[in-house]
């Protein structure tokens, strides 16, 4: 009976998380899925949805799976992929946590979001950056293939999650470090971007941080925003860039 499932697996090696659909289109209706569930060759996770029995299924993996199977767009970004990318100042304590991103109307189902994975989902739905995917790009993880943010859009999708108030100068710290960044695509991110707050604050640790990339950014096609903007509650006014950022951020040096 395992050589219907011997022979996909062969054809796709690095394969342990499969969907019924692409099951399927490989040559396994849902009878013969069923019966290699019952027979101890696949574990279901969901409906429609398998591991091979002995597997401990990984978040990255079934992420790879959804986007390469279903023709889905998940993006691991912010700091998952500023850490995948080996800026591995931000360590987060206890379970790593995954920062997933889909556009609002490819939302992920809710048994990725309830599973207890080997990592912390941080889900969000957003198209503060367009919906073309501008600085995502394909990278091999442990022999899958995931959709992530360039180091570019990463840093910008720090900036726009709900906590980045509480962080700001432990991203910083990142810029810093972030010396090779391309000067076009920064441009183009900033000039599709929605958020003024994460322009505003990617322009100025930018420009603070004194990176030669800054220098070659043109800004006549690059809405900052008039109105003031208040980061936090109370810190330190930036007559600048007319925001109120911490205390501490603006008076490191």
């Amino acid at each position: 009976m395992a050589t219907k499932i011997q022979k996909i697996m062969e054809s796709n090696p690095n394969t342990g998380f499969m969907f019924g659909d692409w099951l399927t289109r490989q040559g396994l209706d849902a009878k013969g899925q069923h019966a290699y569930m019952k027979s101890g060759w696949l574990n279901r996770i969901s409906k429609g949805v398998y591991v091979l029995n002995g597997t401990a299924p990984k978040l990255l993996h079934a992420i790879s799976a959804y986007n390469n199977q279903l023709s889905k767009r998940c993006i691991v970004g912010a700091y998952t992929a500023l850490e995948l990318r080996g800026y591995s100042h931000y360590l987060s304590l206890g379970k790593p946590q995954a920062y997933l991103f889909t556009g609002r109307t490819n939302k992920l189902p809710s048994w990725i979001l309830s599973h207890d994975w080997d990592m912390t989902v941080k889900y969000m739905t957003t198209s503060f950056l367009g919906d073309d995917l501008l600085g995502v790009e394909t990278m091999t993880f442990e022999g899958d293939i995931l959709l992530v943010s360039s180091p570019e859009r990463a840093f910008l999708e720090c900036l726009h999650l709900p906590e980045a108030a509480s962080s700001l100068l432990d991203l910083y710290y990142i810029m810093e470090s972030m010396t090779t960044l391309r000067p076009r695509l920064v441009q183009s991110l900033l000039e599709t971007c929605s958020s003024q707050k994460v322009k505003r604050l990617f322009v100025y640790m930018a420009e603070k941080a004194g990176h030669p990339w800054f220098k070659a950014l043109k800004f006549d096609n690059v809405q900052l925003g008039l109105a003031r903007y208040m980061v936090v509650p109370t810190g330190k006014y930036i007559a600048k860039y007319n925001m109120t950022i911490p205390k501490d951020l603006a008076e490191y040096e």
